[in-house]
């Protein structure tokens, strides 16, 4: 069965673009129907075969937005083929989306002098899509709402899955959670984010900090709180505090290619390709932009996830990404308001509990984008890089699946992690403070009894109990073990 819209353009003008998620192609269907991830379309309304803007036309009414294959394929449609539509519908709002479009990406513009009457139209659907700030093109009555530029833009998709977890209002969640904890508990549970999101966002990179380099990353995290803006000289100053080898230091985004490394040998141990320098320090100029002025009329969480994730895309670092990325999460949750008093969701240890969802939402970019790579390995660590795809693959790219698992984490983060702690908290000093009362026992040995404890399902391990014979009484141990199982009845 022949494919149509975008499908049809990335195959048949071979388009440098990752395969649409949906396959719009021609079946004996009588109407547009949408069956698993195929787009069945009546032959009576599939687009020629051999016109180009046909297809366009076709993929902007039925599939949406794709900015990748629009930003290509409208370079192979003629001036004169877009002014002959234009003319047989003028006020048309998908004829006047492909005109925007091919202006904007080609730099040129159309010889067309009779004013546009039709209603303005915003080029993404906000029921379809979460929307930026609309910019508004008077020429062709079109609002530019993505979230980004016509530089560099996310699509994310409003899906029944990220619709249920924006409508749960996490954020606003969280701070009715942490109203309701007594001042002295909330900034205890607060510290403890601050450790175990540091802990854990080094643990994702399998690495295990220094007290000195944990405490840099808690300084880190708790500045972002003063809501510095995004800028070159920002960023490296955050890498410079997230790494420790001087070497590994950097002073300005990168000027030479990295890459990520699986550990095999050769081309084969290369698992992903950011763009290239220049690329990458250009695109990292559009995405500062979005995070210091556009990502505040964007929900929080979305626009978190869309700059945390593009940024370790553009990897615009030699080393430190991934746990700046993480941190950027932090960062647009402060920028925004969204986080006050210290609060601190943290995902960083949501997400090493769920890190091979973390890595399948890594991997929906980054694999397809490593097939547009030619490596060859010369020697010993000595590679080349070809690449053999568009500047589009990286300018415009999909943030559904990363949008999603951000949101996802943010839940867990709050419902999981923290309220985990918490309990944990009111359990801990609900047994001191019993034992306090009836036994006289050193108030470091009870500290480090009742943690093991709760650590140990309310049980004191045999080691423990012949740990502390000499400085605990045997009943306390048991009335340890029994404060914990009354505690919550």
């Amino acid at each position: 069965m022949p494919t149509v819209g975008y499908a049809h353009l990335r195959d048949s003008l071979k388009l440098r673009a990752f395969t649409p998620k949906r396959i719009a192609m021609v079946k004996p269907v009588t109407r547009i129907t949408l069956i698993g991830e195929c787009l069945a379309v009546p032959g009576a309304v599939a687009p020629m075969q051999g016109s180009t803007l046909e297809h366009i036309l076709f993929a902007l009414k039925h599939e949406g937005i794709n900015l990748c294959i629009l930003a290509q394929a409208l370079e192979y449609v003629d001036a004169k083929e877009l002014l002959r539509e234009l003319g047989r519908s003028p006020n048309g709002v998908f004829i006047r989306k492909a005109c925007f479009l091919w202006e904007s990406f080609t730099g040129k513009e159309l010889k067309y002098s009779v004013p546009v009457r039709g209603s303005v139209v915003a080029l993404f659907d906000p029921k379809r899509y979460v929307t930026g700030p609309a910019i508004r093109n008077s020429r062709w009555r079109v609002d530019f709402n993505g979230l980004g530029s016509l530089r560099y833009c996310a699509t994310v998709e409003r899906t029944a899955k990220l619709q249920e977890l924006l409508d749960l209002d996490i954020i606003g969640r969280a701070r009715n959670f942490m109203a309701t904890l007594p001042p002295e508990m909330m900034d205890r549970a607060i510290s403890w984010a601050y450790l175990h999101e540091t802990r854990d966002s080094f643990a994702i990179e399998k690495e295990e900090p220094s007290e000195e380099k944990s405490q840099r990353f808690v300084r880190l995290l708790r500045q972002a709180h003063e809501r510095t803006e995004l800028s070159e000289d920002y960023l490296v100053e955050l890498q410079n505090s997230t790494v420790s080898n001087p070497f590994d230091k950097a002073v300005l985004f990168r000027h030479e290619q990295n890459h990520l490394h699986n550990g095999l040998r050769g081309a084969a141990g290369v698992s992903y390709v950011p763009p290239a320098a220049q690329l990458c320090r250009e695109l990292m100029d559009d995405l500062m932009a979005f995070a210091n002025h556009s990502a505040k009329q964007v929900d929080p969480l979305i626009a978190a996830s869309v700059v945390a994730f593009g940024f370790v895309f553009l990897h615009p670092f030699m080393d430190g990404n991934g746990r700046l990325s993480r941190f950027l999460i932090h960062q647009i949750l402060c920028q925004s308001g969204a986080l006050q008093n210290g609060l601190l969701l943290p995902v960083s240890v949501a997400m090493k509990h769920e890190e091979s969802s973390y890595l399948e939402a890594l991997k929906e970019f980054s694999k397809p984008a490593r097939e547009f790579w030619n490596v060859t390995w010369l020697d010993s660590d000595q590679l080349t890089f070809d690449f053999i795809g568009h500047d589009a693959i990286y300018q415009f790219w999909d943030a559904t699946q990363c949008a999603e698992f951000t949101l996802q984490m943010a839940l867990r983060a709050l419902e999981v992690e923290l309220r985990e702690e918490t309990e944990f908290l009111e359990k801990y000093d609900f047994v001191i403070k019993a034992v306090n009362d009836r036994f006289d026992v050193r108030g470091s040995d009870l500290s480090k009894l009742v943690m093991m404890c709760l650590d140990n399902e309310g049980k004191v391990s045999k080691h423990r109990r012949k740990q502390f014979q000499y400085s605990v009484p045997e009943e306390v141990f048991n009335y340890i073990e029994r404060l914990s199982e009354e505690f919550g009845r």
